[in-house]
C-alpha cells in the first residue's frame, strides 16, 4: 500500500505472489460458473463516449466518480455493465434472440469521491479493481425471473467460497432512478465486525433500453427490451473477505475449496 501510494496516490495497491493468484482465481471461478450457466463471456471496451453513458446511467449522479480522458469524448468505465448495456444501442433485436445472457470481465475505474469515499486503508474500495459482471437483455415479461436468477448465481458463488453473507432488499429511497428493484449481497468482515456490500443486483426494466434505443420485434410491434445487471464477483473485495474470514493463527490463509484447483494449494 505504501509504495502504491507513493507511485500512484491514495486508493491504489500492489497485489503480489499468492495474493495476485488468488485474485485471478476468483475471476476464473466466477467466469467458468457463468459460462456453464449459458452466459457468453465479454471483454468490453474500457472507455465509453458520453452519449452512450448518458443512456446507461444518470451522469448527474455518477460523473463525479468517473475518470474522463482529457480533451477526448471518452470516460474510463466504472463497470463492464455500462459498455455491455450499450452493446445493442440503436438496434432492434428479434424476439427469438432473447434472452441474451452475458458475463462481462473488465477492470473498473472510479474516483470514489463524495458519498462514495474510499476506505482510509485496504483494498475494499479503491480507484481500480477487476470485476466479473452478469448482464441480461430480455423480454419485459421475463425480467423479474432473471433478476432472481442472477441473484441466485451470485449467492452460489459466495456460498461455494464459504463466506458468510446476507441478502439485502434495497428500499426504494436508496435505489436511485436507474433500477426498479435492487438486491445487495453483504459479506461478513471480521475486522470491522460488520457486513459489507460485495454484490449489487439490479433490474433496470426499460430505463436503459429506452434511453439507448434498444428494442425487439414482437410480431408487428416493437417493444423496448429489459436490462438487468449483477456483480458476480468484485475481486478486491472478495480477496479481503477471504483473508479476513480464513486467516489462521500462524498468518496463513486457507484457500476456499472452490479455488484450490486454480492455485494448486490449500493455503497461502
Amino acid at each position: 500500500f505504501e509504495k502504491a501510494g507513493e507511485v500512484s496516490g491514495h486508493g491504489f495497491y500492489y497485489l503480489m505472489g499468492d495474493a495476485a493468484r488468488l485474485e485471478m482465481a476468483l475471476s476464473m471461478f466466477a467466469i467458468e460458473k457463468l459460462v456453464q450457466k449459458g452466459y457468453t463471456l465479454v471483454q468490453p471496451p474500457l472507455m465509453l463516449r458520453r452519449k452512450p453513458y448518458e443512456g446507461v446511467t444518470d451522469l448527474a449522479d455518477f460523473e463525479t466518480m468517473m475518470y474522463k480522458i482529457q480533451d477526448e469524448d471518452l470516460f474510463l468505465i466504472a463497470t463492464s455493465e455500462h459498455p455491455i448495456a450499450a452493446l445493442f444501442m440503436g438496434e432492434t433485436l428479434q424476439e427469438q434472440q432473447l434472452p441474451i445472457k452475458l458475463a462481462g470481465f473488465s477492470p473498473c475505474f472510479r474516483k470514489e469521491l463524495g458519498s462514495h469515499s474510499i476506505d482510509t486503508k485496504g483494498i475494499f474500495r479503491v480507484h481500480h479493481f477487476n470485476k466479473v459482471e452478469q448482464f441480461v437483455f430480455c423480454r419485459p415479461e421475463d425480467s423479474w425471473k432473471f433478476h432472481e436468477e442472477m441473484l441466485a448465481n451470485a449467492e452460489e458463488i459466495f456460498g461455494e467460497l464459504g463466506l458468510p453473507y446476507r441478502v439485502v432488499a434495497i428500499c426504494t429511497g436508496d435505489i436511485g432512478i436507474v433500477a426498479a428493484k435492487k438486491y445487495d449481497i453483504e459479506v461478513w468482515m471480521p475486522r470491522e465486525n460488520t457486513y459489507r456490500e460485495v454484490v449489487s443486483c439490479s433490474n433496470c426494466t426499460a430505463y436503459q433500453a429506452t434511453r439507448l434505443g434498444i428494442r425487439y420485434q414482437k410480431g408487428s410491434e416493437k417493444e423496448h427490451v429489459h436490462t438487468l445487471n449483477s456483480t458476480a464477483v468484485a475481486t478486491s473485495r472478495a480477496v479481503r473477505a477471504i483473508i479476513e474470514n480464513f486467516q489462521q493463527k500462524d498468518g496463513s490463509v486457507k484457500v476456499p475449496k472452490a479455488l484450490q484447483k486454480y492455485l494448486g494449494k490449500e493455503s497461502i
